[in-house]
């Protein structure tokens, strides 16, 4: 059995303690707002939010999914890279998941609530209503259909260490191209080079088009192929510039 390192034993414990946090503290509910990730346009959104969401579960299935992943792919990384580097590539790919997710809202409220404004609607009833779901008096049928479209990206949040997994995954892939994994559900040994850049297209493809396949609906799809994203081009800067090539065979 492999052995867990400190670093990834470490994050295992931070996550632990937050999961307890969401289940006993305010009922979860309070403990849920101040440390998930909300969109900054809403006004439950903190600065802080942007990192203590990595740390932050959904339900026990969802943390043991997480954390199993960053035991397995984990350690071995850690191993190569040392525990300041690894932990730098962790919260790193947690930034890039962020930053592609939240970019992704924007996108999707932007046009809709600038359509709002042009109406003649104010930026406080906008929010108003999109914090209530309660439509004002005098409110036209056209507006209420943009406030619909532009209400999940306003009122998203996300939680987990899945961006952060991604990038570690990504980095895996690139340490140890020809390992054989495979789905829990389709146990069939695919190679680390072909299994995960086809679970960052299948996300990629699940995010544009609200298709899932593998993952449950609210998944934030853009938050993994962020992660993975921001976790290959560090470990593509890394392999190429600072590490010795030997150590990568």
């Amino acid at each position: 059995m492999m052995r867990i390192s400190d670093t990834v034993k470490h994050l295992i414990i931070i996550n632990a303690i937050m999961f307890v946090g969401t289940l006993t503290i305010g009922n979860g509910n309070s403990f849920y707002e101040w440390f998930a990730m909300y969109f900054p346009q809403n006004d439950v959104f903190k600065p802080w939010q942007i990192i203590t969401h990595m740390f932050m579960h959904g339900g026990a299935m969802h943390i043991l999914f997480n954390m199993f992943a960053l035991w397995m792919f984990g350690s071995p990384v850690e191993q190569v890279l040392g525990s300041k580097r690894f932990l730098f590539l962790y919260i790193s790919a947690g930034l890039g998941a962020v930053l592609l997710q939240v970019g992704f809202y924007y996108f999707q409220f932007m046009p809709g609530y600038n359509t709002l404004l042009e109406s003649g609607l104010s930026s406080e009833s906008i929010k108003q209503m999109l914090s209530s779901n309660e439509v004002l008096a005098g409110v036209s049928k056209s507006q209420v259909t943009l406030l619909k479209d532009i209400f999940p990206a306003y009122n998203a949040s996300m939680v987990g260490a899945s961006g952060c997994i991604m990038g570690v995954m990504a980095a895996f892939g690139m340490m140890n191209p020809e390992a054989k994994l495979m789905m829990i559900f389709l146990p069939i040994p695919i190679k680390a080079k072909y299994f995960i850049p086809g679970i960052i297209i299948l996300d990629l493809i699940s995010g544009i088009t609200g298709q899932s396949f593998f993952s449950p609906s609210n998944t934030a799809y853009m938050a993994h192929v962020g992660g993975a994203l921001t976790g290959f081009l560090i470990m593509w800067y890394w392999k190429k510039n600072q590490f010795n090539s030997n150590r990568w065979n």
